[in-house]
């Protein structure tokens, strides 16, 4: 074989999610420097504690030399811990009080800053202090344990991170690292970044396919589940195409590459995932708005606080710690985790079941469904036509295997597609019966076929047009009637003017219809039948599935104007599902559309949501696995709000004139961690979700 020419440098493989693997470099990095921050600042807390004891217990450790127990000693070790390992703490403060902002980096800032400011001034100057008839007291351990709290907290939740970005990073994996490409009449294994479009690769039996093409050469059986979703291994010959990271099965094949980089299935799966889980929805926006205002409100309450207990004890210390509680306990980590934690979760098992959402609004969204409007051909039905039925006439004069030749041999000659599906029918009910020649062929569109085989003059095509040329269908007049009540499509077949047979010939419903259509009724929605068909065929699919209303004989440009009729009559949010170009409109149209992963490019990028395997289990996987995250995010954000609403007021001191107990710094601190904590957590809690309808093709 030739060796293709050479494309440029910007069609190569180098691209292939790279952008998530960007990310995942940058969160291992992430995690490395938390985890030195985090050792560091726990060992030299933790000697600030010891060098805290004897002050603490109020009693003399023979053991801890006076130097350690020190102040000074107390400043040289919580130093690090303020401007090394929690540095970001302070930066991030001071880059929001630029824009005239704060947000939760200035409340612990100011928490911990105030903290250590104050014992410096006591370390330093006590004196000060002193001739006021106040304690020279110091805060270093208070404020270090706070940072290293909060830095556990902060390494929890980049950890939780990296656990929501699994499924990518399996996504990644089922892509093997090289090829085996045929350049110049060479084989040779080379990285897939190498790999251009043109390219031919050799795949051997058991192998994984490194990058989308057609096959050119070579014949096997393909199961491409791990993407598409198709359960069983495909039949592959020359001309058909090829799924990158699919599994072959049996023969060796070679094949052109045709997509390489982010064009590949699997590049395109990835960045969507990556997508979504960095997108945001209509809650996460008002959480930040909540958060932008609330922070302002805090310190304004932490000053309040300190003023009222300074005004009733004259005691700066005692109003210090009250105000360094509030602001730390306060902080509003769990809220600002609430939401994002969840939709990255929540994409990423998606991605696992083969459901791939567009943003996360679309997963927001989708919960709250009221209508879902399914298009028939190629959605609940297979969308390629089969012969059904197939009856000889009675008068009729020639045998079924010879007549099924004299039509295979015509209608091979057709490209309708009712022409494949009887040639397919055909082939394999004639035996060993072989096709005629074909002397004479002439396609009358929109009708039937007309051609001469063997001598013979041969019709195939609609009974109306039988009847127009004089014949006589009588004959047939029953056995269509049955047929077309049943919505299927009749071809009759005539031989020198005799009605020999005719076809039953209709789109399958998918296997799965039935239980999927359930499935959405029981999630109560209300499910409507689009399609361009005739209406008696409209409704005799919807029967069958079990929906109840139907809006059939639609235009293909008018699909988008019912969707949105629905809108403006008050049934929305309503979801679109499709597969074919001209359901493309309709989808953009919709609150949310669902695009089956088999259909057409253009309806999968103009849709919110992508079912890979093209099984109709996964629209309603995908409503109830956003309904099960929009119901954990309320929970979050629950938490978050009534542990900063109970929260505050006891770290202002509202039990100590009553109990004479105050919320120590450091407890806050603790509460303050274990809070993001438990929001991390209760997000992390998606991840064992299974919808009740798996779609097929599921990753894990």
């Amino acid at each position: 074989m030739d060796a293709p020419s050479r494309t440029p440098s910007c069609c190569s493989a180098e691209t292939p999610g790279s952008s998530a693997m960007g990310m995942e470099r940058e969160l291992a990095h992430e995690l490395t420097v938390l985890r030195r921050k985090l050792k560091v600042a726990a060992v030299l807390t933790l000697l600030v504690m010891v060098a805290t004891l004897p002050h603490m217990l109020g009693v003399h450790i023979g053991w801890l030399p006076g130097w350690f127990t020190s102040p000074w000693t107390q400043l040289v070790l919580s130093s690090p811990v303020f401007f090394w390992c929690g540095r970001e703490f302070f930066t991030g403060a001071w880059s929001a009080l630029r824009r005239h902002s704060a947000d939760m980096n200035t409340l612990v800032a100011a928490g911990t800053g105030i903290a250590w400011l104050a014992s410096l001034v006591a370390t330093v100057a006590p004196g000060v202090l002193t001739a006021e008839g106040l304690p020279a007291d110091v805060y270093y351990e208070t404020a270090a344990v706070i940072l290293t709290l909060v830095l556990l907290g902060r390494l929890l939740e980049a950890r939780a991170r990296g656990q929501t970005s699994e499924a990518i990073r399996r996504l990644l994996q089922l892509q093997p690292p090289t090829a085996r490409v045929l350049r110049d009449g060479i084989a040779s294994e080379i990285p897939v970044a190498k790999v251009v479009m043109g390219d031919l690769v050799q795949v051997r039996p058991g192998e994984k396919l490194p990058l989308d093409g057609v096959l050119v050469e070579g014949s096997s059986w393909v199961e491409e589940s791990m993407l598409t979703g198709e359960p069983t291994p495909v039949a592959k010959g020359p001309g058909d195409g090829v799924i990158g990271a699919s599994m072959n099965r049996s023969g060796s094949f070679t094949f052109r590459v045709t997509r390489v980089g982010a064009d590949t299935m699997l590049a395109r799966i990835v960045e969507l995932v990556r997508q979504a889980q960095s997108s945001h929805t209509r809650v996460q926006r008002l959480a930040d708005q909540v958060v932008g205002w609330f922070v302002p409100v805090v310190i304004a309450i932490a000053i309040a606080t300190f003023v009222l207990w300074f005004l009733v004890s004259g005691n700066v210390v005692l109003a210090t710690l009250f105000l360094v509680s509030v602001l730390v306990i306060a902080c509003p980590c769990a809220l600002g985790l609430a939401t994002p934690t969840a939709i990255m979760v929540a994409s990423g098992k998606g991605a696992e079941n083969g459901l791939i959402f567009r943003s996360a609004e679309a997963l927001e969204t989708a919960g709250g469904l009221r209508t879902i409007v399914l298009d028939k051909t190629g959605t609940l039905t297979a969308g390629q036509p089969e012969v059904t039925d197939f009856e000889c006439l009675r008068g009729g004069t020639l045998p079924a295997q010879k007549l099924l030749a004299l039509v295979t041999a015509v209608e091979s000659r057709s490209e309708h597609p009712l022409a494949e599906a009887i040639v397919a029918y055909a082939t394999g009910r004639r035996g060993h019966e072989e096709p005629p020649d074909v002397e004479a062929f002439e396609a009358m569109t929109g009708l039937g076929v007309l051609a001469t085989v063997a001598g013979k003059e041969v019709r195939v095509g609609s009974p109306r047009w039988l009847e127009a040329s004089g014949l006589d269908t009588s004959p047939l007049d029953p056995v269509v009637a049955r047929l077309e009540r049943a919505a299927r499509s009749v071809a009759a077949v005539a031989v020198d003017g005799r009605i020999e047979a005719c076809f039953g010939i209709a789109d399958p419903i998918k296997p799965e219809a039935h239980a999927a259509v359930a499935a959405l009724r029981q999630l109560g929605l209300d499910v409507v039948l689009l399609s361009g068909d005739a209406r008696r065929t409209s409704d005799v699919v919807a029967a069958d599935v079990g929906i109840l209303r139907v809006i059939a004989e639609v235009l293909p440009g008018d699909k988008a104007a019912v969707v949105q009729r629905l809108q403006e009559q008050g049934q929305g949010p309503v979801a679109m599902v499709g597969d074919g170009l001209n359901d493309a409109p309709a989808l953009a149209r919709a609150d949310v559309g669902i695009a089956m992963g088999t259909g057409t490019d253009v309806a999968i990028a103009a849709s919110d949501i992508t079912v890979l395997s093209g099984h109709l289990a996964g629209v309603p996987a995908a409503i109830e696995l956003s309904r099960r995250t929009m119901a954990t995010i309320r929970q979050n954000l629950f938490f978050a709000f009534a542990y900063n609403v109970a929260g505050i007021p006891i770290a202002a001191g509202l039990l100590f004139p009553l109990t004479g107990w105050m919320l120590n710094p450091m407890l806050a601190g603790a509460a303050m961690a274990f809070s993001s904590v438990s929001v991390v957590s209760n997000a992390l809690r998606l991840r064992r979700f299974r919808p009740a309808h798996r779609p097929v093709g599921a990753l894990a």
